[in-house]
């Protein structure tokens, strides 16, 4: 049967499900738009998927450059890869990787305006002018090809294929310190990257378990692998179970044009280190057992490489090492960073006698602007992931997956607003109205962005009262309508010119006990259609899906986060009666949005929390009473500050 064409139409078409692309997509269908999301492989995740099984870092670092304190610095990334993080703790607590797959793929799957098309790969497309008008993808797994027809095009693929087809202008390799005057840069450029890592999975057993090299292994001394394998890269302790991040190889290489070759030399290092673990290396006698590894056996090993460098798109702005390192202030940021500048020599295990990873901490958390997102020469072509526009320093910063989510799912809200006023992209970042508004889009969604408070003007919480039945002395009610979500202004989180200190939540008195409630009251009834609760999820710890027992023994894996809410009851007075709105149990998210039926007109909205996951008092971080959506348009449209909160109180409510 000859290859069918079939023609299909979207809003906006992403391509690549890693974890850019899955948060971008999603972002932008809850937003509204109709999105196609083609993915090349059969699950989604990227580095992240059960092909290659990275864990998912970010902003909060980790091996020894932590950037997290309770109440004080919490830096782990919030929205859609903290609602990914959280759904995977609870229901992974086996710490799976294909549980993980099914999780992503759960998540497309649900969202209405989301169309997902795995195995489908973006080969080319059809311009007008400047503008993309037409993608074209193919399944070779149902001899079917795609011509897809959309107004907004999201490269995602890390690769850049989208983009490259297009034509976008690139950058490869690594620039010299004059191009961007970067300090950590080379003294001249050179065609070199990051190399890519195969992973491998290693299982105890209860007898003796051998290891036959194959004849293609690679044989390492105990000199070559002495900075890797004998000391603690990254700081943390060698393990069996999951290895090895620093079995990295072919940054010399051209690593979309040779990652066959580097596919099999990747197989051929791995083989070779597993054989020096099992086997000894030959300077030692085959009785000793350095690494205590005689009943391990392999489990699993990838074969597809974990890449990390290939092309990084030329936008409207390129970040770079002084953007990062000063923490530049972006009037365009739609998302923010922290991992260090973390440098990898491109040999990899071919250079043995450099470190596997050069960390440089990046002092505060750091803007990531739209115009970062943007093609600087295709007007309809965004980018998210570590395709965006950095050099090769930034880039070291921003490739880190977490980073990669908050970014995919900013550009997928600028894309959505782009659809909605008939906008073309490449004009977004110059328009403050537009700019604006998907800030705030963003931190509906509980994106948070430095420095930025949420004053969305179709939200009356700004204008009640608040007050509660106990509270700490850092946890005051009304910080639920602060604007911000999280404690920032602590060693390593934002700027102190811009880090808004506070708790940033409603902190019950322990010894007042549970249930405690909250309650928002106004002079004048309000009409409420939506409420949007963001309840504390720990965001100064680690928390992300692991196979290295080490890393993930240092986290709350497998339950739910134990300062969240776990049950609570949420009701509204209208005129002289208090009626229930929702009853919420067994909750481990962070944001938690209740959509009435038809909009209500409230006096006082009240929330009492039953139980958590584990604390011995109650937190919320937000509570939001949003008007009817013709209202919110109507709102949107309005020129001008917020409304102030109103500083009278309303009297005469029982609670």
């Amino acid at each position: 049967m000859p290859q069918e064409t079939h023609h299909l139409t979207c809003e906006v078409l992403v391509a690549g499900g890693g974890p850019a692309g899955v948060p971008c997509a999603l972002a932008a269908a809850r937003c509204g738009a109709k999105v196609i999301l083609c993915q090349d492989r059969p699950v989604l995740g990227g580095n992240a998927s059960s092909e290659v099984r990275m864990h998912i870092v970010g902003a909060n670092g980790t091996g020894g450059f932590d950037r997290g304190e309770e109440l004080t610095t919490e830096a782990r990334e919030g929205g859609i890869i903290e609602e990914i993080r959280l759904e995977n703790c609870v229901r992974n607590p086996q710490r799976s990787a294909s549980m993980f797959d099914l999780i992503l793929y759960e998540k497309c799957m649900a969202e209405a305006n989301l169309t997902l098309m795995l195995n489908t790969t973006v080969t080319g497309v059809k311009k007008i002018g400047a503008r993309i008008s037409h993608a074209i993808a193919d399944r070779q797994s149902t001899e079917d090809r795609f011509i897809i027809q959309g107004d907004v095009f999201v490269d995602c693929t890390g690769d850049g294929r989208l983009g490259f087809e297009a034509g976008a202008a690139f950058m490869e390799g690594r620039e010299s310190k004059e191009q961007f005057n970067e300090s950590l840069a080379r003294d001249e450029h050179d065609n070199q990257r990051l190399g890519s890592t195969i992973l491998i999975q290693a299982r105890k057993h209860d007898r003796p378990m051998p290891f036959v090299a194959p004849d293609y292994a690679r044989k390492f001394t105990k000199a070559s692998l002495m900075l890797r394998l004998y000391s603690t890269p990254g700081h943390e302790e060698p393990t069996h179970e999951y290895g090895y991040w620093w079995a990295e190889w072919g940054g010399d290489r051209d690593t979309i044009k040779d990652n066959e070759e580097i596919r099999d030399e990747l197989l051929s290092i791995v083989m070779g280190i597993w054989d020096h673990v099992k086997n000894g290396p030959p300077e030692i006698s085959a009785e000793h057992d350095p690494f205590d590894a005689a009943h391990w056996a392999l489990d699993w090993f990838g074969f597809l490489p974990g890449k990390r460098e290939s092309r990084r798109f030329i936008g409207q702005h390129v970040l770079t090492e002084p953007d990062i390192m000063e923490s530049r202030e972006f009037p365009d940021a739609i998302a923010y960073g922290g991992w260090s500048i973390d440098l990898h020599p491109p040999r990899g295990v071919d250079a043995p006698t450099e470190e596997p990873c050069v960390q440089h901490p990046v002092p505060w958390l750091y803007d990531i602007p739209l115009r970062c997102c943007v093609s600087r020469d295709i007007e309809n072509l965004m980018f998210a992931g570590r395709n965006m526009s950095a050099s090769h320093v930034a880039f070291a910063s921003t490739r880190v997956m977490a980073t990669c989510a908050v970014v995919g799912q900013g550009v997928g809200v600028a894309a959505s607003y782009a659809i909605s006023k008939n906008a073309s992209p490449h004009k977004l970042a110059f328009d403050a109205q537009a700019i604006r508004k998907i800030q705030q889009r963003l931190m509906r969604l509980d994106a948070y962005l430095v420095g930025r408070l949420n004053d969305e003007r179709a939200d009356h919480s700004n204008t009640a009262l608040v007050t509660a039945s106990s509270s700490q002395s850092d946890g005051a009610p009304d910080n639920v309508i602060s604007g911000q979500t999280r404690s920032v202004h602590g060693a390593r989180g934002a700027p102190p010119e811009r880090a808004q200190p506070g708790s940033h939540r409603w902190m019950s008195d322990p010894d007042e006990g549970l249930p405690a409630w909250i309650l928002l009251t106004w002079k004048t009834p309000v009409v409420v259609a939506m409420i949007r609760l963001i309840f504390d999820t720990g965001l100064h710890r680690h928390l992300t899906l692991s196979h290295h027992d080490g890393y993930s023994g240092g986290m709350r894996w497998g339950t739910p986060q134990p300062e969240t809410v776990s049950c609570c009851r949420v009701e509204g007075l209208l005129g002289d009666r208090w009626s229930t709105i929702a009853d919420i149990s067994d909750n481990y998210q962070r944001l938690c949005v209740l959509e009435l039926p038809t909009p209500v007109k409230l006096s006082a909205l009240r929330v009492t929390i039953l139980k958590t996951n584990g604390i011995d008092h109650a937190r919320i971080c937000e509570i939001r009473a949003i008007a009817s959506v013709p209202a919110q348009r109507e709102m949107d449209a309005q020129a001008g500050p917020p409304p102030e909160r109103d500083p009278a109180p309303h009297l005469g409510l029982g609670h």
